[in-house]
């Protein structure tokens, strides 16, 4: 009987050393392997020039290494971001992008095969969830992207399709992979993990003593209009998301980002921002104004320039650290789940 190969994207330096300790090699082997997976971003054994023929050999019989094949890549002509679909190991699709800013590299990743999460204007839940993605499949998202540009990643947002609190052991699991010093290296600082409010696990993941930044989806002032966009909250009041946002920050003393999709005639008008600043009024926290993205299965609109406008001033006035996300990848599909679907259906 063959034991199953396991994903040495996976495995820590202290698992390694134990592997080869087990095989008569030598222990400082573990971290030349580390290093081919996680800063040198190898796809193969063959890539491992300074290992030997035989311990190479040895590695492909015992391991496999995560691959995403790249199926297309959308440049946008507007601002130079790249929209990315990858095919995974057992042919679901997922979809990254690359976005270039002043300060450096931002990827956005997904973290599940779909999502369950059922938000009425996001395209990522049409087809429900299929599966979770491995922490070695989230590494590999931005390896691969890595891999292609010939730039680094300086930037990770959790905030493609998927909801990375559903998915709560990969996904910190991803985090320490991706902030450890022997790999990549980036600052958990410089990573932000959204989520439509999965309560349990914010308190989780502050216990935890991790640093990243928690944007909670919010989309509405009141429960009774969060309930027609978001089903999360039939689960949870507002109010408790809010306490779960505070214990983060009491933890962490990271400030919490309130993700708020603009709708026209749904939540857009000043009363709606006047309900807003009552709730975050006493919270260490940026408000990140987004202009929804019109998805054909919905009938949801984007407010006006001046009702974005408007909303956003009446918060500044108030004292509010507020922005209005700037638009990436409009030409591309770039709201979240829109190309992986159309790809899907071409296929189908």
């Amino acid at each position: 009987m063959t034991m199953e190969k396991r994903d040495i994207c996976a495995c820590s330096i202290e698992e390694l050393t134990k592997y080869l300790e087990s095989i008569g090699e030598k222990k400082f082997r573990a971290k030349q392997i580390y290093e081919w997976i996680h800063v040198k971003l190898c796809d193969d054994f063959d890539e491992m020039s300074n290992i030997s023929k035989n311990l190479r050999e040895k590695l492909a019989e015992d391991f496999f290494v995560e691959k995403l094949r790249i199926e297309k890549v959308l440049t946008s002509k507007i601002d130079g971001t790249q929209k990315f679909l990858f095919r995974l190991r057992d042919d679901n699709i997922i979809e990254s992008v690359l976005m270039h800013y002043k300060h450096g590299n931002s990827v956005c990743i997904s973290t599940q095969v779909g999502c369950r999460m059922g938000c009425r204007f996001c395209a990522s839940t049409l087809d429900g969830m299929v599966r979770n993605l491995t922490s070695s499949e989230m590494l590999k998202e931005i390896y691969t992207i890595q891999r292609f540009s010939g730039e680094r990643v300086s930037n990770i947002v959790l905030m493609g399709s998927g909801e990375p609190m559903d998915n709560y052991e990969n996904v910190t699991n991803f985090v320490k992979s991706v902030s450890n010093e022997n790999g990549l290296h980036i600052s958990q600082r410089n990573i932000t993990i959204s989520t439509c409010g999965l309560i349990d696990n914010i308190r989780r993941m502050a216990d935890e003593s991790f640093q990243a930044t928690l944007a909670l989806s919010l989309h509405a002032a009141d429960d009774e209009t969060r309930r027609e966009l978001m089903p999360i909250a039939k689960r949870y009041t507002i109010s408790e998301e809010l306490d779960a946002c505070r214990y983060y920050f009491e933890k962490t003393g990271r400030r919490i980002t309130f993700e708020y999709s603009l709708v026209a005639g749904v939540n857009d008008n000043l009363d709606e921002a006047s309900k807003l600043y009552e709730l975050v009024k006493d919270i260490n926290c940026h408000v990140n104004l987004i202009p929804v993205n019109p998805i054909k299965e919905r009938n949801y609109k984007r407010s006006s320039m001046k009702n974005i406008n408007n909303f956003k001033s009446f918060l500044e006035r108030k004292g509010v650290n507020v922005t209005v996300r700037r638009e990436m990848g409009s030409d591309i599909q770039g709201a979240c789940g829109q190309l992986r679907k159309s790809f899907i259906e071409e296929e189908t």
